[in-house]
Formats: structure tokens, C-alpha cells, sequence
């Protein structure tokens, strides 16, 4: 592989960085830390992170309800994430908009959504605007299995395809639309293959290979920063925790979900790659992991001691 140590280091950093962080907030939100509904990412670290590694910070990402995971992908602030998941003054949105709402314009993250598609014409709009100024900058909006069914999906991409605009439409196809298998659902075997309808280059691959990921995005990128226009990427994945925590999941059995995290853990399976290969050694991962949950304590403790917004910044930060 033609990767540097750095490279390397760097996507096992930001995928156990994702790990580690929505296994505390999965630990917090259960203990009645946490306000709201949290959703988590595990098991689809690879996508944000070889999606991500290909952005610079002023591209754009528009994210979904699950959207932990892009945002460290994207650079936010670990500190104010984790205080934004507590509802707390000193994270990202002011504590006001909480796990489903997060966004860190600073690094290009426009946003999670709580409507399922939402984002679609969030990240198509950011793309025109980048085309119009005559930037380079490009636009990816992450979705679902379920959104790929929305109307927007398809507005979206007609007029991103008829304007050749600069955005990556990146499915995260983990096979469960809330309670609802994906193949029962949609029409076509591989979500890929709507691209066709909208002339522009539509892709299956692996979710679960950060390499895969990485490269695929990575030409996608190019193009369209390029002029080229856009590209549909569908991800394949499996979604390892239920559509929020505390879901009963008496739609699937653990056995399925035990196997299939098994077989397809994105961490373990580049673990296994880099350490065969001499790539890695074991205490370089040991290093990095030692790191982060430093980092991920410290986050939580920089939570809990932070304080709530005041009564009276309810009416601050509104359009209207």
C-alpha cells in the first residue's frame, strides 16, 4: 500500500477516535448524563474517516441524525462535541442543538440533520455557491439507505448534475432504515445504480475497507474540484447498535448483529492489514489509542463542568 506512517497513523486515530467517543456517549446517555436522543456511529468509522482525509477544512459536509462521526472526521473540536451531546453553553452550537443538530461551521460542517434527507440540497446549495465564486471547494452530503428513497435524493441530484456542481452524494448503506431492512424498501439492488438516471458516475464498494474508501473518494474529489461534476458513492456498511440507544431491536436477532460486527469491523479489519503487513507495530497502536481515550476523559470531565446555557439566550441565534 502506498500509504506514509503518517497517513496511517492518522485514519486509525480518527476511526478509534469515533470508537471511543460514541461508546462513552453511549455509556453517559444510558447512566441519564445526556439529554435527548443520541444515535450512534460504531461500526462505520471507516466511511468518515476515509471520506474526510480527502477534505480540506473550507469543503463543506452536510451529515445525518448519526452524525458523530463526521464531525470529528471533519475536524471539530472533541472538547465541544462532547459538550454539545451535554446540552452544555461551552459546546459547539452553544449547546443548542444537542446530539441530532451539531455543526461546526468552522471546519466546513454545516450541520447534522433530524429529517432524514434533509441535507441533500444543504450540501447542493453549498456546492452552487462554491461553483459561483469560482472556488475549488466541494461538498459531500453523507445519507442513509432510507433518505436515498426521499424526494430530495432526487432533486438533488438532477440539479447537481444538470449545473456539473461540485458535491459527492455518499450513501451509507448499513442495511436497516430505522427498524426496516433496506432491501424490502428500495428498488434497485445497489443504490449505486441510480446514478445513471442522473448522468454521473455511480459506485459500490466496501464501507467497511478505510483504504477502499479513502481511494474511491478520492477520485471523486478530484473530479469534481476539477469541474466534472458529481458522483454518487454508495458505502456498503452494517449498522452494529440500533437506530438510537435504547432501542429494543426486536427486528433483528444479536446473533445476526454479532456476526456481522465480527466479520466487518472497519477497526479490526485494518488493524489486521497494517500489523501483516509491518506497516504498523502494536505499540503504535497502543500509542494512539492511549491518546485518545486521554483525549475522550478529558472531553467528558470539560462536559460535565461546563455550565447550561442561561434562560436568557433562549431568543439569541434564532433567523427569525
Amino acid at each position: 500500500m502506498d500509504y506514509t506512517r503518517e497517513q496511517l497513523l492518522d485514519f486509525y486515530e480518527t476511526m478509534v477516535k469515533i470508537r471511543f467517543f460514541e461508546e462513552k456517549v453511549e455509556k453517559l446517555f444510558l447512566a441519564g448524563e445526556i439529554p435527548g436522543f443520541v444515535h450512534l456511529y460504531i461500526g462505520e468509522e471507516a466511511i468518515a474517516t476515509g471520506v474526510c482525509a480527502n477534505l480540506r477544512k473550507d469543503d463543506y459536509i452536510e451529515s445525518t441524525h448519526r452524525g458523530h462521526g463526521h464531525t470529528l472526521a471533519k475536524g471539530a473540536d472533541l472538547n465541544g462535541a462532547m459538550a454539545e451531546i451535554f446540552g452544555k453553553s461551552t459546546g459547539l452550537c452553544k449547546g443548542k442543538g444537542g446530539s441530532m443538530h451539531i455543526a461546526d461551521f468552522k471546519v466546513g460542517m454545516l450541520g447534522a440533520n433530524g429529517v432524514v434527507g434533509g441535507g441533500f440540497n444543504l450540501a447542493v446549495g453549498a456546492a452552487l455557491a462554491n461553483k459561483m465564486k469560482g472556488t475549488d471547494n466541494v461538498a459531500v452530503v453523507f445519507f442513509g439507505d432510507g433518505a436515498s428513497n426521499r424526494g430530495t435524493f432526487h432533486e438533488a441530484a438532477n440539479l447537481a448534475s444538470v449545473w456539473k456542481l461540485p458535491v459527492i452524494f455518499l450513501n451509507e448503506n448499513n442495511e436497516w432504515a430505522s427498524t426496516t431492512p433496506t432491501h424490502t424498501l428500495t428498488s434497485v439492488k445497489n443504490i449505486s445504480d441510480r446514478a445513471v438516471g442522473y448522468d454521473m458516475p455511480g459506485i459500490t464498494i466496501d464501507g467497511n475497507d478505510v483504504f477502499k474508501v479513502y481511494e474511491t473518494v478520492k477520485g471523486a474529489v478530484e473530479r469534481a474540484r476539477q469541474g466534472g461534476g458529481p458522483t454518487l458513492i454508495e458505502c456498503k456498511t452494517y449498522r452494529i447498535k440500533g437506530h438510537f440507544v435504547g432501542d429494543p431491536e426486536m427486528y433483528r436477532t444479536k446473533e445476526e448483529v454479532n456476526s456481522r460486527f465480527e466479520k466487518n469491523d472497519p477497526i479490526k479489519n485494518f488493524e489486521k492489514k497494517v500489523l501483516s503487513q509491518g506497516l504498523l507495530t502494536k505499540s503504535d497502536l497502543n500509542q494512539v489509542e492511549q491518546k485518545v481515550l486521554k483525549a475522550i476523559e478529558e472531553a467528558v470531565e470539560f462536559a460535565r463542568q461546563s455550565p447550561y446555557p442561561e434562560p436568557s439566550e433562549l431568543y439569541t441565534d434564532l433567523y427569525v
